[in-house]
């Protein structure tokens, strides 16, 4: 297996493949005003196994696509949305979130928690958001820098891990230069760090590299896991994941409509 390969035996047993939490994702719904809409359409993109997704589900009256790179993610969330009696509502699929299969404004909410990153917060943004109707709405959570200094070590981890790392401030100016108009913005408490990712992460590695008779490849993943772990404890003050709720502006958004 390759180091891609690796990764995704490791996190497609978990629940989470990052940081978050339910009451999180509710909270992010609320700000999104999309309580009691009917009919919505929406995108989870880079879904993971589904964590988001089936809270999603549960809370709206909605049809939601998710849709991830990994097989094994894909195939984990098929199986837990007809456990929980949302397989018609939840379509799973496999795909690339650079160059997704989908019409313009197809959907009513693009939603995307801990896997932005891939792509980077402002190519993502800008290349989904001809995916989302004229007033439709973005929901993403993004790693932020949560202020304009911080110690060099905690620095040079980020720097060296995701270059485009940047504070909040300026992801906002980014989605308002990138014509979406912000409604809310928080911080994701330690929590959904430490007990909803760390902890089942860190309870995987024995299995994980008894699977791969402790190869070295699997041993240097494990020591960088744990190395991001410690940077946690210490440093976490510094960083965090960061949810943005825009909406892409209709009509009647612009100054002296009626």
């Amino acid at each position: 297996m390759d180091e891609i390969d690796l990764l995704i035996d490791l996190h497609a047993r978990n629940d989470r493949q990052g940081p978050g939490g339910e009451d999180e994702t509710r909270r992010a719904i609320e700000l999104a005003r999309l309580d009691g809409r009917e009919h919505l359409r929406v995108a989870d993109i880079g879904c993971g196994t589904g964590a988001s997704t089936l809270v999603l589900a549960k809370m709206l009256d909605a049809h939601v696509t998710a849709i991830d790179a990994a097989p094994a993610f894909v195939e984990k969330l098929r199986a837990r949305a007809e456990q929980e009696g949302f397989g018609d509502r939840i379509v799973a699929r496999v795909g690339d979130m650079e160059s997704l299969p989908f019409a313009d404004g197809e959907f009513d909410v693009i939603w995307s928690e801990s896997a932005i990153y891939n792509m980077g917060f402002e190519v993502g943004i800008r290349a989904w958001k001809r995916l989302l109707r004229p007033g439709g709405v973005l929901v993403v959570s993004e790693l932020t820098w949560a202020t304009s200094s911080r110690p060099a070590d905690v620095e040079t981890h980020w720097t060296t891990e995701y270059p485009g790392m940047s504070t909040a401030s300026a992801n906002i100016r980014t989605l308002e230069q990138s014509r979406y108009l912000p409604l809310g913005f928080f911080f994701i408490p330690p929590h959904c760090w430490v007990e909803n990712y760390y902890e089942p992460l860190q309870a995987a590695f024995p299995d994980f590299l008894e699977r791969h008779e402790h190869h070295e490849d699997a041993r240097r993943i494990v020591a960088s896991e744990e190395s991001e772990m410690r940077l946690y404890e210490t440093s976490g003050q510094w960083y965090g994941y960061a949810f943005y709720i825009a909406r892409k502006p209709a009509a009647s958004d612009e100054i002296g409509a009626i």
